[in-house]
């Protein structure tokens, strides 16, 4: 599968950590995070990252912020996103499962890096359950203007 990652500068360690994960368990990995620990602005890598995952570029992605709130909130500007904010594994499996969401937000001032990479295992792994769901998944489509 191929990932799209982004990361703001309070969230490049985490960021790192994450990558090599993804590698691991077999993704390609495509970054739109900052290289650096210099104060960066998180909608930038956030709405990057979603982007390439509504242009079908990218299948899933995973950004990260200090918390993981402002990050996700970008990405969710982009249509045909779904990103959803974690701090463990129970949210990240039925966010998967039951909205199908697409991009996974974590914070690196909430999470450390190992229960991040839990989390991260869960939602990479966890499919999409269907069924009924469908038509809610549909429904979380903004409306037209």
């Amino acid at each position: 599968m191929v990932v799209a990652l982004g990361s703001d500068h309070l969230a490049y360690e985490l960021k790192q950590e994450i990558h090599a994960l993804l590698e691991g368990m077999g993704h390609t990995v495509i970054d739109y995070g900052v290289g650096r620990v210099e104060s960066s602005d998180y909608p930038v890598s956030g709405r990057a990252a979603a982007k390439a995952v509504a242009a079908g570029d990218c299948e899933r992605g995973i950004v990260m912020c200090g918390t993981g709130v402002g990050i996700s909130l970008a990405a969710n500007k982009v249509r045909g996103v779904r990103c959803v904010v974690c701090s463990e594994p129970y949210s990240a499996k039925m966010a998967r499962l039951h909205n199908d969401a697409n991009m996974l937000a974590l914070g690196a001032r909430v999470v450390g890096p190992e229960l991040a990479k839990m989390i991260t295992e869960v939602f990479m792994t966890t499919g999409f359950e269907g069924g009924r769901h469908v038509k809610r998944v549909a429904m979380l489509e903004p409306e037209e203007d």
